[in-house]
């Protein structure tokens, strides 16, 4: 089975309901054998249904261990509460959050996927979730479309990407700092004992050739 395929039919709400941090992780299981196609509360019957078809395997009922289809719901920012603590910002797994900190936050109600991950991170209780359609309540894929999975995908992706960047880009700086300190270390510490500075020196030279190890193997 392929894993790009799979994910294709998911929706790209980046839940983790169904177990896995994310729907291409939750593909890539599948494709494996080692998830069911029944684990996707977003998706519900009718992502089982695709996912059936897609893969050979049986239709079967969602699992209930990982939730129950329902309607899909938007996070909303009570503007009276936030701090501005940018926790949900950093949460959201499709960055449809806006705000930074100490500044109200706001969510994009088009882009919010209900992923639900924001809830538990707030430390003032300020978010809630509302319906996204109204009577009657449609559920699963009704309530979710191909185009807005795809950009749902987008986003996470991109979200990844950045957040990697980031991370390679302060890793080269922590280096840098660290090779700089290296260069004059007697100016750079309190200590003034040659024995003390050249213990530190060696650990400063191991902490760096592990930095640079880890920048070799990503």
């Amino acid at each position: 089975m392929d894993a790009e395929q799979i994910n294709a039919l998911l929706p790209q709400t980046q839940c983790t309901r169904c177990g896995f941090p994310d729907c291409a992780s939750y593909a890539q299981a599948i494709a494996r054998g080692e998830a069911g196609i029944n684990q996707c509360p977003p998706g519900g019957a009718e992502g089982v249904r695709r996912l059936a078809a897609l893969t050979g395997l049986p239709v079967q009922p969602l699992d209930p261990v990982y939730g129950v289809e329902g309607p899909r719901t938007l996070a909303v920012i009570d503007e009276d509460w936030c701090i501005g603590c940018t926790l949900c910002i950093q949460a959201c797994p499709v960055d449809c959050i806006i705000g930074t900190n100490k500044h109200l936050h706001t969510v994009i109600e088009s882009q919010c996927t209900g992923c639900e991950l924001c809830l538990p991170v707030c430390p003032v209780d300020c978010i809630t979730l509302v319906p996204a359609h109204p009577d009657p309540v449609p559920t699963g894929w009704a309530a979710w479309s191909s185009e807005q999975a795809d950009e749902a995908r987008a986003r996470h992706t991109f979200r990844a990407t950045r957040i990697a960047r980031a991370k390679a880009d302060n890793d080269v700086r922590l280096l840098a700092k660290g090779e700089h300190k290296l260069q004059d270390l007697a100016a750079a510490s309190k200590l003034t004992d040659p024995v003390q500075l050249d213990h530190k020196r060696s650990m400063i030279e191991a902490a760096l050739a592990r930095a640079r190890a880890r920048r070799g193997q990503s």
